[in-house]
């Protein structure tokens, strides 16, 4: 159409203009859901970083400290040289026939390479929507030789990073608010946010925080009976193992008590377990290795039904390949049935990111010794799983030397969770302005260092008490000595 024709039909039209959407049009659940790691405080941050980059400005510091999300890629953490050299080759196939690269390129990369061509096709397809078998196939072998009970390849889903795997199996198990599922307090808001989204019902279970984060099981049925008397079904149990945002990691007799409460009341056990690779003391054993050893031992059947859902991604660990959105889900124990709707929800979704599934099959299958990449990956991860446990221990540090603070020492993944005790001048000042006491303090210190972090409000903790989630990515010590005297300040302003 010309311009005068559409003029024409611009003035020849009669209607008033209908109303857009507001927020009270839209699907109530969404509008309940909360996800605090990219919350009010993240949000400020951002307004902040933009005032940063004009020279004007006039804040008390020149960068923005992302401590707020397990993103590691964006505080400096650098990738590992073997995965993006087969993913460029995945990219652009043609650099393994150019002569001029061709000799420079490590032996062991090039049939990497070419073998997860061979397997996989073009990344810019389409894949089978449960993943690539290939990619299954290596999972499988990975999880048989960490736990030492065969994995069937079947049993994996590649997914679009763990979170995928989360929003799926909420979503087929949620039946409206009659629905219980018991999760970890504090967890990590996705929990939270997913039930909000699908109408369910949280059935929270506290961590006990002076025992290193443990868990009782005896609690946990007195939740489920409590949560049945009143006539909402317990369906799941979530367990995040090493946990987020506390970083304590659950040993093999805890884990098989939560299992052995998972049996008798048929709850469907996810291990969120991502974290595998962040570990500083201790040692992680998966669930799924736990569940293995009850039911070898198990003469009466009594864990033969139990339901496992296992989550990995190459997100966090060493790999720290966030936005690639690569990971897996195993399941256990599930009926051809229920696995037969998670395959849809997967088809329907057409395929997880192809080059995600690609550095899934890189993650649990790195260069060996011998191979030509294999000393420069050495150096490289054992670099960056020394840097991550030497800031660990020096934010610790610091916080034990904070007044009010108290903080279990993590043993694993890449957070803090310590505890502040803060005045009625804090609650008074916070009520004021229309925030939880935490919040206020992770307010106050974003705008005097720069440090963005989350309030303990957002992940769940005892009533009463106020946290603060932080990471430890942040490359240095400066900001952390920057943290501690705003926080000497901080408490003499409303001591």
């Amino acid at each position: 159409m010309t311009s005068e024709s559409l003029k024409k039909v611009v003035e020849s039209s009669s209607f008033e203009p209908a109303a857009r959407l507001v927020a009270s049009d839209l699907n109530p659940h969404a509008l309940n859901a909360k996800y605090a790691v990219r919350g009010r405080i993240p949000t400020k941050a951002e307004e902040l970083r933009t005032r940063l980059a004009n020279e004007s400005h006039s804040l008390p510091f020149n960068k923005i400290i992302s401590a707020n999300i397990g993103n590691p890629q964006q505080l400096d953490q650098k990738p590992l040289t073997f995965y993006r050299q087969v993913l460029a080759m995945l990219q652009y196939p043609e650099l393994m026939e150019n002569p001029r690269l061709k000799d420079s390129i490590p032996s062991d990369l090039l049939a990497r390479s070419k073998e997860l061509l061979d397997n996989i096709g073009s990344v810019g397809a389409y894949s089978h929507s449960q993943g690539v078998e290939y990619v299954r196939n290596s999972v499988a072998k990975f999880i048989s030789k960490r736990d030492g009970y065969e994995a069937s390849p079947d049993d994996i889903f590649l997914t679009a990073g763990a979170s995928t795997a989360v929003s799926y199996l909420l979503g087929l198990m949620s039946l409206g608010p009659k629905t219980g599922f018991l999760i970890p307090i504090p967890q990590y808001p996705l929990y939270t946010a997913s039930l909000a989204l699908n109408n369910a019902t949280a059935l929270p279970y506290y961590l006990n925080e002076t025992d290193d984060w443990s868990i009782d099981a005896k609690e946990l049925v007195k939740i489920i009976e409590d949560s049945k008397a009143k006539g909402v079904e317990p369906r799941c149990l979530v367990v995040i193992n090493p946990g987020n945002p506390t970083g304590a990691i659950l040993k093999p007799e805890a884990i098989a008590e939560l299992l052995a409460v998972a049996a008798k009341y048929g709850l469907v056990v996810i291990a969120d377990e991502v974290y595998q690779e962040n570990i500083f003391r201790g040692e992680f054993v998966s669930v799924r290795k736990v569940l293995c050893q009850l039911q070898e031992n198990d003469t009466q059947g009594k864990y033969s039904n139990v339901q496992l859902a296992s989550l990995h991604s190459t997100s966090k660990g060493i790999s720290g390949e966030c936005g690639q959105r690569g990971g897996y889900m195993e399941l256990i124990g599930f009926e051809d049935s229920v696995r037969a709707q998670l395959m849809k929800l997967a088809s329907i979704s057409l395929c997880p990111p192809v080059t995600g599934q690609a550095l899934v099959e890189l993650m649990i299958n790195p260069p060996k010794k011998g191979d030509a990449s294999y000393e420069l990956y050495e150096k490289e991860s054992s670099s960056i799983h020394k840097a991550l446990a030497e800031r660990s221990k020096a934010l610790f540090e610091a916080f034990s030397e904070m007044e009010g603070v108290s903080c279990q020492q993590p043993e694993g993944a890449m957070y803090l969770f310590p505890n502040i005790s803060l005045s009625e001048k804090v609650y008074a000042k916070a009520e004021e302005q229309g925030m939880e006491p935490d919040e206020f303090y992770c307010s106050e210190l974003l705008d005097n260092t720069g440090i963005c972090s989350v309030p303990g409000s957002g992940f769940g903790q005892v009533e009463g008490s106020w946290h603060v989630r932080t990471t430890f990515l942040a490359p240095g010590t400066e900001w952390i000595e920057s943290w501690k005297q705003f926080h000497a300040k901080f408490m003499d302003t409303y001591r």
